[in-house]
């Protein structure tokens, strides 16, 4: 069965790990959102699609859940040292990732090479897709007015920011990277990840003909829910979802999938959710989906996999 999933991060990351214990990696394709992308020091930083490739190389600090596992800081240290500003965490062998992207990036490989490139060397049977080779990059503006990049929101101002609005500056002139539309309409399961659906997922489908694309197999389209019990397990989903006009629950999420996926994995512990997403014209299946440990993740992908199409 192949399956092809669309995933941020750390979130789809531990979804992904499960999923290959679960069926052969190699029948495994996986588009990244690359709208958290960005230039530090000159460097070329993809952090989705290097979570993800660090999971599945099995080389992820897991207790962060990104970077590069016993990773050290001396260069970023010495740069601190040197009178840089070096706010956005980076090890040293992360370093060597952004520095061989930013190379090939300049001999003028396009970005889905160079992903393809990071992943062959490091041992990942499954293959991964930015989503676009064009360059779209999620914007916020604060309730006062402040423009900010999205590492610079997430990272340096730890997400407390009250956020007014959600862009994706490039997203319409983009086009889908190679391969991307027809992973999607070859797959015999396409997955919605666990992901922020605003800023992780948000980005993806932004991009002209993805969105269609899952429209088009949506019978085959399994969301999951990364929102339980009203919250999100990382990061501020629950925060921006009603920029965007969405309930922060699971069913507010399943709205803004109505049109893309035919069935949507609710928590087991959010019942009364089930009747809200079956009003939207979905197919309403509660799961175990707060993923503790592998062994969770995987049991997860497992009934994901085993679902008949609605």
């Amino acid at each position: 069965m192949g399956v092809t999933a669309l995933a941020g991060g750390v979130g789809a990351a531990r979804f992904l790990r499960g999923l290959v214990r679960t069926m052969p990696e190699s029948e495994v394709t996986v588009i990244g959102n690359t709208g958290d992308d960005a230039i530090f020091h000159g460097l070329h930083v993809s952090p989705d699609l290097d979570i993800v490739t660090y999971t599945l190389a099995q080389i992820v600090d897991d207790a962060k859940g990104w970077g590069v596992a016993g990773d050290t800081r001396h260069a970023l240290d010495h740069m601190g040292r040197l009178g840089l500003d070096t706010w956005f965490w980076l090890g040293d062998r992360d370093f060597g990732t952004h520095i061989a992207r930013t190379a090939w990036l300049a001999e003028g490989l396009p970005l889905s090479a160079v992903t393809e490139r990071i992943r062959s060397a490091l041992g990942v049977e499954a293959r991964i897709l930015p989503m676009s080779d064009d360059p779209v990059r999620t914007r916020f503006v604060t309730v006062d007015g402040t423009v900010r990049e999205f590492q610079d929101y997430f990272v340096r101002h730890g997400h407390a920011e009250e956020v007014r609005s959600v862009s994706f500056a490039g997203a319409r002139l983009a086009r889908p990277a190679p391969g991307v539309l027809e992973a999607i309409a070859a797959a015999e399961r396409v997955i919605v990840c666990p992901s922020n659906p605003v800023v992780s997922i948000g980005p993806i489908v932004a991009v002209p003909g993805i969105r269609e694309g899952l429209r088009a197999v949506r019978d085959r389209v399994v969301a999951v829910s990364p929102i339980v019990q009203g919250a999100a397990l990382r990061g501020p989903a629950d925060r921006l979802l009603p920029v965007v006009g969405a309930e922060a629950s699971a069913s507010g999420v399943a709205g803004l999938y109505a049109d893309l996926c035919a069935t949507f994995v609710v928590d087991r512990r959010d019942p009364a959710e089930a009747p809200k997403v079956e009003a939207l014209g979905l197919r309403p299946v509660l799961l175990e989906t707060v993923m503790e440990t592998p062994e969770v993740a995987a049991a997860l992908a497992k009934e994901i996999l085993a679902l008949e199409r609605p």
